[in-house]
């Protein structure tokens, strides 16, 4: 597989599915070491080579019924391995690192298996929609094969051993990416924070921990994975997702009735400005096309479906301009990219 055949279509992930008006996808990821060699961040330079090359050869043997492809990251320009990290196939940790590492993933870009990230091996399935149990009898189908070639660092007491003491025991995050423009607009964000701690869960930004909701795109995710089974997890995430979900359907009928010609206007704004406006910056867009995203669903917009702007709130990022452009550009130019896009895409609806 070539970079180059990703850079305008996306994944399975992204193309909808239970729940799709407010879950955008799920996801569930497992991290792993190997018995006998040290965490990467205690490995020497060798341990760290050897580990990359018995890993490589063994997950391209996943067991998976779809073929995976193989990028060693650390011999990739800058460009593609942020490109990636768009893409959610390997984690911002993963790109940022400078060591031997690579990542295997499937084309339609739902298993992702990334090899000395933070652990020696982490591996994620993706699904689109509010599909959480789907993707856990997936990625646990490929633990299955791993574990069978492969020794894992595992102690009767605590479960797998991995190099964060948040990981231990399942080693397991569960996540659903929840879009929730309408409790953003009605500054409501403290109280689904409220239900999101009170039942021991997480919520953090588009791309993961230390980030921002950009698009009012949430990770929803577990926190603990010691001393809770795989099932309760994934249960756990489900519902509270659902009602999150619940919380934004009801705070959205409550902007209609109330709001209507307000939220009319600033939806109509949003269209106008991505289908007639020369320069973008990438946080205008992801503002409009959440609000655009938003409309569709009240029947506020021109017919436009939701994995096309699923699509460009991917597509639109930085690394991906610039790879369809084929070089690097600096913001100006980008923002410049990103406005022609945004009108190709949606200038026929519009019209």
């Amino acid at each position: 597989m070539e970079l180059s055949s990703l850079k305008t279509q996306v994944g399975k992930w992204l193309q909808g599915g239970p729940e799709g008006d407010i879950v955008v996808s799920s996801r569930v990821r497992l991290a792993r070491n190997i018995r006998g060699y040290p965490f990467v961040s205690r490995a020497s330079e060798q341990q760290i080579g050897g580990l990359e090359e018995l890993l490589r050869e063994t997950v391209l043997e996943s067991g998976l019924d779809r073929e995976l492809s193989y990028f060693r990251l650390d011999e990739m320009p800058g460009l593609e391995v942020e490109f990636l990290m768009e893409r959610h196939l390997i984690s911002r940790d993963h790109a940022e690192a400078d060591w031997v590492r690579g990542v295997a993933f499937s084309a339609e870009e739902d298993v992702s298996m990334m090899v000395n990230e933070e652990d020696h091996l982490r591996m994620q399935v993706m699904t689109g929609g509010l599909n959480l149990h789907t993707a856990w009898e997936e990625v646990d189908r490929l633990d299955d094969h791993m574990a069978s070639e492969v020794p894992y660092a595992f102690s009767p007491r605590y479960g797998y051993l991995t190099a964060c003491p948040t990981n231990v025991g399942t080693g397991m995050r569960a996540s659903a990416m929840l879009h929730v423009p309408a409790l953003v607009l009605r500054q409501a964000m403290d109280r689904v924070l409220q239900v999101v701690h009170e039942n021991g869960l997480a919520l953090r930004g588009l791309f993961g921990e230390g980030t921002q909701g950009a698009a009012d795109l949430y990770q929803l995710s577990n926190q603990v994975t010691l001393g809770i089974s795989e099932e309760e997890v994934i249960k756990k995430v489900t519902r509270v997702a659902k009602e999150v979900a619940d919380m934004e359907r009801s705070t959205r009928e409550t902007l209609m009735e109330k709001h209507e010609d307000e939220l009319q206007d600033r939806i109509h704004r949003a269209w106008s400005l991505l289908v007639e406006a020369c320069r973008l910056s990438s946080e205008e867009s992801l503002h409009f096309l959440s609000h655009v995203r938003l409309g569709v669903e009240l029947g506020l917009t021109p017919e436009v479906t939701l994995d096309k702007l699923n699509g460009l709130i991917l597509l639109t990022l930085p690394a991906h301009l610039q790879t369809m452009e084929g070089r690097e550009v600096d913001s100006l130019e980008r923002n410049k990219l990103r406005a022609r896009y945004i009108r190709e895409r949606l200038g026929p609806v519009g019209a």
